[in-house]
């Protein structure tokens, strides 16, 4: 009998350890900063097998968190290459910086702020170790969460949808810039130098990448319940010529992979991009209509003749910076017809009514091409109070119309125009600032009378 007792123990034991061993992780304390913390909202694909130490894969992927207090800091295992925004400021660059990384070197205001955290990536691997093992705040401070866009495009490609030669790589690319300006999350699958089809010699397939968690040969598929795109851009093929791809193959291919997208984002309108050399341009129509010849509706052939202007081009193949602002500008509004404004839902403020705010505003031309020019405008908040919630007014040179915006919402009539705050970046804490930009149709100068919610403010140009 003691020996029959004896092994019921003992089993018992066994199975309370193997219940243990096995059973998920706890959740995290909301607002502990750490990397399974539902307050931080991770945009593309991210490995979590180990929830204390989540890894970023393909390009453009990102983190979006609030917090409290003056300071904060990310907890990375090794050197890491980087790019930060606080508050929607300018996307900041740091190299080489590992352990505790200081994002703060001048402390904030008291008060909420925002946090979005982008790993740089260099021809789909990212450069150094992009291992988030959470964030360092002040004590008592916490996380807070940020309301997440009502839409998700998500961008298929190579080096040009990496964004590539351009000054900032991922940021830079037409994905990020069209997902920034259309108020939507955006995730960028794809891989410098990648085909569509994986090639005997080695050349990475998207098609299959696609179905997968990273670019490695055999990696886990991702899992697509955690996340569902409202929009999926294809733009595949630049490549596949070099690494002796059939024109009948890559049709093949491409069929499927339509197909593939189509399982796995059952409402999401598809754009197949005519690749921009033109390469495999008839093969990609085709694979476009043998899926909606089969009944898929949302599916659709993009022609891109003339979307990168004269000088948009850093080398025969990769778009510069002009070139990726060129294309997104193109892309706007064939997104906007088939999935609708990608408007994010508003955050409650208290009081619910813009405040006043003394004021800088920093308002400068950033590029210019035939027919437009891109303007980026930084508010700052040189009150001793926080503004929640923000209108800034200005006067437009005569003739110039704004066609596009991001990280605001632009009207015009006539010469004045108007941004009003998006909802993540409505409160400028005290000292702090915020940023947004447009798009015009002319690269003229001299706006004036720039006032946020009705105070003058000092510009700089």
């Amino acid at each position: 009998m003691r020996r029959r007792l004896t092994a019921l123990v003992v089993s018992a034991a066994v199975l309370g350890l193997a219940a243990w061993l096995f059973a998920p992780p706890a959740q995290a304390a909301t607002g502990d900063g750490t990397p399974s913390d539902p307050n931080i909202a991770f945009y593309g694909r991210w490995e979590t097998t180990n929830p204390a130490a989540v890894v970023p894969h393909f390009a453009g992927a990102y983190f979006v968190t609030g917090f409290t207090g003056t300071t904060v800091a990310l907890k990375q295992r090794d050197t890491i290459d980087l790019y930060y925004s606080i508050d929607g400021g300018a996307d900041l660059y740091l190299q080489n910086v590992r352990g505790t990384v200081s994002l703060t070197p001048s402390p904030l205001r008291a008060g909420n702020h925002t946090l979005r955290v982008s790993y740089r990536v260099v021809a789909g691997s990212y450069h150094g170790d992009a291992v988030f093992q959470g964030l360092a705040l002040d004590s008592g401070a916490k996380t807070i969460a940020v309301a997440r866009p009502a839409k998700l495009i998500e961008f298929v490609g190579d080096s040009i949808t990496v964004g590539t030669t351009s000054s900032k790589n991922a940021l830079t690319a037409y994905g990020w810039l069209t997902g920034e300006r259309l108020g939507a999350a955006h995730t960028q699958i794809a891989e410098g130098g990648a085909c569509l089809v994986s090639a005997a010699d080695g050349c990475v397939g998207m098609a299959d990448r696609f179905l997968r968690v990273n670019t490695a040969a055999g990696s886990p598929l991702w899992d697509f319940s955690r996340y569902q795109a409202d929009a999926v851009v294809i733009n595949l093929g630049t490549n596949d010529v070099g690494h002796s791809v059939s024109t009948s193959t890559f049709q093949s291919v491409y069929t499927q992979l339509l197909r593939d997208i189509r399982s796995k984002y059952p409402r999401a309108a598809i754009l197949a991009l005519q690749t921009f050399t033109k390469r495999y341009a008839a093969q990609t129509e085709a694979a476009v209509q043998a899926v909606t010849a089969a009944g898929d509706r949302n599916t659709f052939f993009v022609p891109t003749d003339g979307w990168i202007p004269a000088g948009g081009l850093s080398d025969s193949v990769h778009p510069n910076d002009v070139g990726h602002q060129a294309i997104a500008t193109k892309l706007v509004p064939i997104i906007t017809e088939k999935i609708g404004a990608a408007t994010t839902p508003p955050v409650s403020t208290s009081p619910s009514a813009p405040t006043s705010a003394a004021c800088a505003v920093t308002y400068a031309k950033t590029s210019e091409w035939s027919g437009g020019a891109q303007f980026d405008v930084a508010v700052r908040n040189t009150s001793a109070a926080p503004v929640a919630g923000w209108t800034l007014t200005w006067s437009l040179p005569a003739g110039q119309k704004i066609t596009q915006s991001w990280n605001a919402t632009t009207t015009q009539s006539g010469v004045s125009a108007t941004a009003v705050n998006a909802a993540w970046n409505g409160q400028i804490p005290a000292a702090g600032s915020t940023a947004f930009g447009f798009i015009a149709d002319s690269g003229l100068g001299g706006a004036t009378g720039f006032a946020l919610n009705g105070t003058p403010c000092t510009v700089t140009a």
